[in-house]
């Protein structure tokens, strides 16, 4: 993620390679690291006060509309992982996110972006975002 790039919130969080979560060669297996992602989007969210239960709760889902990853190097078993996120821009019904993984010796294993949609709870169709939602995203 390059530095200079603005954002609205970022987090970071730690999370080991469970041996479940590898291949015979000890390699993560690809697909987990979609789980890693969800992990850092749902506790930067907590970070700023927001959580997907209470948003559920007030009748707001938030689905993920599209995913790109690329992954630079491999995790093995037992590696602790960082997942850097950040909250890069919320437009209309839109909520875009930006993440890295590093290892422990810092080494960049992958990089991902998503674009999450509001969407009301009983429709099932897109919303307008929580306003208390908006005003804790922009409130710097």
């Amino acid at each position: 993620m390059p530095q200079d790039k603005e954002f609205l919130h970022s987090s970071e969080i730690q999370l080991r390679v469970r041996y479940g979560e590898t291949d015979q060669m000890g390699y993560c297996y690809y697909g987990n690291y979609a789980q890693y992602f969800e992990v850092g989007r749902v506790e930067a969210l907590r970070a700023l006060g927001w959580s997907y239960k209470e948003m559920e709760e007030k009748g707001f889902m938030l689905p993920v509309s599209s995913f790109s990853v690329k992954y630079i190097s491999p995790a093995f078993y037992d590696d602790l992982l960082t997942v850097h996120t950040r909250i890069i821009d919320l437009k209309g019904v839109r909520l875009y996110f930006e993440y890295e993984i590093k290892n422990e010796q810092g080494k960049l294993v992958a990089t991902a972006e998503t674009t999450l949609v509001f969407v009301d709870k009983n429709t099932m169709r897109p919303t307008t975002p929580p306003k208390d939602f908006v005003t804790l995203m922009f409130a710097k």
